[in-house]
Formats: C-alpha cells, structure tokens, sequence
C-alpha cells in the first residue's frame, strides 16, 4: 500500500483487505489455534491497536475470513455442481463425493469450520456475530440451491438441512485427520491406531451419502433450525453489504 495512515473510506476498506490478506496467507503456514494477533500484526505492518481499529479482535478478523472463504467455495461449485443423469442414489452420491472432495482441497476452510463455534463466535460482540450469522445464511442459502440443482428430489428444507450436515461432518472431521505427532510416530508400529486414523475425504462423503440417503427416503422436509429458513427474504442482511445488518 502506498500510504501510512488510511484516511478515506477506500484506502479503510484497502487496509481491512490487506489485513484478510495476511491472516489467509498465515493460515495456510498454521492453524487457526497458533495465529496470534501480536504476529499478525507484525507481518502487516502495524501496531495491535491499529489492527484493532479496523477488526474488534483476532475472532472477528477470522470470521470475515470464513465468510471470504464460503464464498470462494461457492464459486467453484457453481461449476462443479452441474446436473447430471442417474437415479436419485446415484445422484446423491455424486453430490456427496463432490462436496466432500471440495472441501478436503481448501485446508484453510475447513480449519475455520472446526474452530467456528467453540472459538470464534466467543470473543466478538452481539453485532459481528449476528452478521456472521447472516453471511453464513446466505451461503448456506446458495449451497441449498446448488444442492437442488443436482436433486431436485430435496425439499426446500432438506436441502437446508444438507447444508447443516456438510458444516457439521466438516468441523466434527477436520481435528480427527491432525494427529499429534507422538501420535503419528506410532503408526508404523501399531496397525490398530493407524487404522483408526480416517480419511477426511473419505468419511466426509460416507456421512452425506447416508444423509443424503436417509432425506430421500423419509421426505420429511422440516427445518433444522428452530423455524423455517425457506421463509426467511433472500435479501435479508444486504442493506449494507457482504456482512452487513438491516
């Protein structure tokens, strides 16, 4: 950047890019547990305090991140996510596959995952968490309609409840498959613990292929929330932006 202190709403808005920059960057270096503020804010070039002007906290900065993140993937899986022929089994599984193998290629996404709701949503205020919230709906909105694409057979609802399931199986999985290395020391000689350890792709899939499977046949289509999301204005949380509140 080409300026020391950000005096205009563009060269703010620069300054809060070049800080998501770095922490995606350290990320793929470390996972989110070893990324402190006090490194971060040495590699981008300013004193905590100043960090702290433009992101409330470490939580808040990794936040905004994982919606940056959920977006990219959405991306791809626009192209990814085609339909294609076969039965509603097939299909599924095709789905499945798909989604979990997307994931296992974005190390960065998952790690975010796993740490959402243990550590993320815990050092911010009521207002970055509720626009958090609603980042993640409308992600979880376009994954829902990508997911009927390939099977239209999913209610409304079911597909959101996919969606719900992809974000658990991810979080519940990505600590599994990063073994202490005591622990991975012990493979070579013990083929019971090397057993135990799972593939991330692998297991991923199999638990959206049973969801899959089991919201085919039982067609219930009820919320996985307290209400509805089907309900719930497309539009909602737009007013100011990516992130932003009503």
């Amino acid at each position: 950047m080409d300026f020391q202190r950000a005096r205009s709403d563009e060269q703010r808005a620069q300054r809060r890019r070049h800080i998501l920059e770095v922490t995606a960057g350290m990320l793929t270096e470390m996972p989110v547990a070893q990324l402190s503020l006090n490194e971060l804010s040495r590699r981008v070039g300013l004193a905590k305090a100043n960090v702290l002007r433009y992101f409330e906290s470490r939580e808040a900065i990794l936040l905004r991140l994982l919606d940056a993140e959920l977006r990219d993937w959405l991306t791809e899986l626009e192209g990814a996510l085609t339909p294609v022929r076969g039965t509603p089994r097939e299909r599924g599984d095709r789905l499945a596959r798909v989604l979990a193998e997307s994931l296992a290629e974005r190390p960065v996404l998952c790690d975010l995952i796993s740490a959402q709701a243990a550590v993320l949503e815990r050092n911010v205020s009521a207002q970055v968490a509720i626009e958090h919230k609603y980042a993640t709906l409308r992600s979880f909105r376009a994954l829902a309609e990508l997911a009927r694409r390939c099977l239209p057979e999913l209610g409304p609802e079911d597909a959101f409840r996919l969606t719900g399931f992809t974000s658990l199986a991810a979080s519940a999985a990505w600590p599994y498959i990063q073994p202490s290395q005591a622990l991975k020391a012990e493979y070579p000689d013990d083929p019971v613990v090397a057993a135990m350890h799972v593939d991330f792709a692998g297991v991923v899939r199999q638990i959206l292929e049973v969801s899959i499977s089991g919201l085919l046949g039982r067609q219930e289509d009820v919320p996985l929330g307290a209400g509805p999301l089907t309900a719930i204005p497309p539009d909602i949380g737009q007013e100011q932006g990516e992130g932003g509140l009503p």
